[in-house]
């Protein structure tokens, strides 16, 4: 009892310190609404050191999250992304701000057009916990870039990497600037029913409907990431090996769990079987042990390797094909950790066909004919990724003109993620929205278009008592 309203209490001093960083970041706003790009070039450029000089303790906090994260893939997949995403925003942000020039109609003559991008002022970014530090970095680039205030929450399953960015946030940035805010559920949703000018949120899709719920309280504008399944299309004469490369490292990186992580493998039915061979070779590969091995992730926590073994024992309950890939023959049974799997035989009625898998297991659905991959796809929810392996160039630009997703890779997996230069968002169940380069500093702005008139004041002949002059102009203006 005594723990439980210390816990309460704890998360109400969340809530308060939440509200009086909202106040004290809508009047800073107000104060100076619009930073010029020096200013936010060097904010921008404040986060690098924050990142670089404490790479050690973000390697820690991330591996103590999980249970076990591997460095390499925290400074390939947080800090390399993200210092990578710094410097593109300091060079092109210049020019992203300059005043778009735009023409004026007839009957608007004379006059001048163009279109000013102003911040729009206190955004909001909710975090999830696959990759807290890139996916809290990520859209804070887009926003500051965009000249706003940001507040940012981070993930209640990832307590030491949040505990980490709202100290070294803290240290890099006036609260009035930039703020981190940690807490449980309660917290969450007490942040999400804040009137942000934008919010950005970063999760399930289930969850996202609930954040988009609160904010229509407000009429708050939101950018939703949500995931979904995400297929991966094997072309019927691309070779297996190089496939299951370059499928491994968007499926193995953080064990799955990522967004746009391949969630189903749709290959040749005459391939089935090249797959499965070539895919354990490579997970082999990989990790000849996985138990004790520092490169092999961890699943974040209890509930998340419970809902992923319970996938596999219904699929399994139910008839699917369960392959295991475990080279050294290792019991998983007092770990978080669970071997890369693969499923086949997957029918409607599995809970694994439906829900985003976000872990270490892959479906493998064969297809006959590229119409029916198509198909299959475009029968299903729209995924935030989609992936196509072919090198016949008129297959690609089918699936690319035929299906919908959020981002396609064509021969390789999840690398569009890390392009600075193109958008990255979902659409329908996979989200709405985008960041990521220029897109991303157009959604945190107000693109506010601007009409100017000179001396010169045409109206005056068309003003009332209306007559004969008046309806030739029209007249004329209507034919031209």
């Amino acid at each position: 009892m005594v723990a439980e309203i210390k816990e309460l209490q704890t998360e109400n001093q969340h809530i308060e310190r939440m509200r009086a960083v909202f106040a004290a970041q809508q009047t800073a706003a107000r104060r100076q609404p619009y930073p010029g790009a020096a200013q936010r070039i060097e904010h921008i450029k404040q986060l690098k050191p924050m990142l670089l000089d404490n790479m050690d303790a973000w390697i820690e906090a991330l591996n103590a999250d999980f249970g076990n994260r591997s460095a390499d893939e925290t400074k390939l997949a947080e800090l390399l992304t993200s210092v990578e995403g710094i410097k593109y925003h300091a060079r092109h942000l210049s020019k992203w701000m300059k005043p778009a020039k735009r023409k004026v109609g007839a009957a608007q003559w004379p006059g001048k057009v163009w279109v000013e991008y102003q911040p729009l002022g206190v955004v909001g970014i909710i975090v999830p916990w696959n990759y807290p530090l890139y996916l809290a970095i990520g859209p804070l680039l887009s926003a500051l870039a965009a000249g706003n205030r940001v507040m940012i929450k981070m993930s209640e399953s990832t307590p030491r990497t949040g505990a980490l960015l709202e100290e070294l946030i803290g240290k890099t940035f006036a609260e009035e600037h930039v703020a981190v805010i940690n807490g449980e559920v309660e917290v969450a949703a007490a942040f999400s029913s804040l009137p942000f000018d934008h919010l950005l949120f970063t999760g399930s899709t289930s969850v996202g409907k609930h954040i988009m719920r609160a904010a229509a309280e407000n009429l708050t504008p939101v950018t939703l990431e949500l995931g979904g399944k995400s297929p991966c299309i094997i072309g019927q004469d691309f070779p297996m090996k190089d496939a299951a490369e370059r499928i491994a490292f968007g499926k193995c990186l953080n064990s799955g769990q990522t967004c746009v992580a391949p969630d189903y493998i749709l290959c040749p039915e005459q391939r089935v079987d090249e797959f499965v061979d070539a895919w354990k070779s490579q997970v082999a590969k990989h990790y000849p042990t996985m138990l004790d091995n520092p490169d092999y992730t961890s699943i974040i926590n209890e509930r998340q390797h419970r809902r992923l073994t319970g996938y596999l024992q219904e699929a399994n309950d139910k008839g699917a094909r369960v392959v295991e890939i475990n080279p050294a023959n290792e019991d998983f049974s007092n770990s978080r950790k669970i071997p890369h799997t693969l499923v086949l035989n997957v029918s409607d009625e599995m809970k694994i066909a439906h829900d985003e898998i976000f872990g270490p297991i892959m479906l493998v659905v064969p297809y006959k004919t590229l119409d029916d991959a198509i198909a299959y796809v475009n029968e299903r929810p729209r995924p935030l990724a989609l992936y196509y392996f072919d090198w016949n160039a008129d297959n690609g630009q089918r699936v690319l003109h035929e299906t919908h997703s959020g981002g396609v890779c064509l021969n390789d997996t999840i690398t569009q993620v890390g392009v600075d230069d193109i958008p990255f968002g979902g659409v329908g169940p996979s989200g709405m929205g985008h960041y990521h380069g220029q897109e991303g500093f157009l959604t945190f702005s107000k693109a506010k278009g601007v009409y100017k008139k000179g001396k010169m004041n045409a109206t005056k002949h068309i003003l009332p008592p209306y007559g004969r002059g008046m309806q030739k102009l029209v007249y004329k203006l209507l034919l031209k």
